[in-house]
């Protein structure tokens, strides 16, 4: 598989396209997320498919790679604002993507990390008030 069109793959995914997954990803294909851990192109369809339900105006913008023969990092930035109204300033959340591909070109591995907690938690309103405390109390002081 071409690593541009995956990245082009992203970029455009629309609910509608959510049925594309398997033109890129194997049937038994791994992936896991900081809420998620399935096996099957169809477990992962239906995590992105929830996505759309989840947030108003979701797009992924791929701002880094790194590839070998072993696999692809992917910098990604992940828009979105909230669907209450979808009135909410958009959000950014900021994370690393580690795929692998079997030997038919197709994501065979897919493991994304971010940090729930500071892209996440922390924009929200009462968790956000107390993910932010924990984290003056935890921090090292300045000399």
């Amino acid at each position: 598989m071409e690593l541009d069109r995956l990245i082009a793959f992203y970029h455009e995914l629309t609910p509608e396209k959510v049925e594309r997954f398997p033109n890129f990803y194997a049937a038994d294909a791994y992936f896991k997320d900081p809420f998620n851990e399935v096996r099957g192109v169809e477990a992962i369809q239906q995590i992105f498919a929830h996505m759309f339900r989840q947030v108003a105006e979701p797009r992924f913008v791929v701002t880094e790679r790194v590839a070998d023969t072993a696999g692809v990092m992917l910098a990604w930035e992940f828009h979105y604002r909230m669907r209450r109204g979808g009135r909410g300033a958009t959000q950014v959340i900021r994370g690393v993507s580690h795929l692998k591909f079997g030997a038919d070109g197709k994501v065979s591995y897919h493991r994304d990390y971010w940090d729930a907690a500071e892209e996440l938690y922390m924009k929200l309103p009462a968790i956000g008030c107390l993910m932010r405390g924990l984290q003056k109390m935890l921090a090292a002081r300045k000399p």
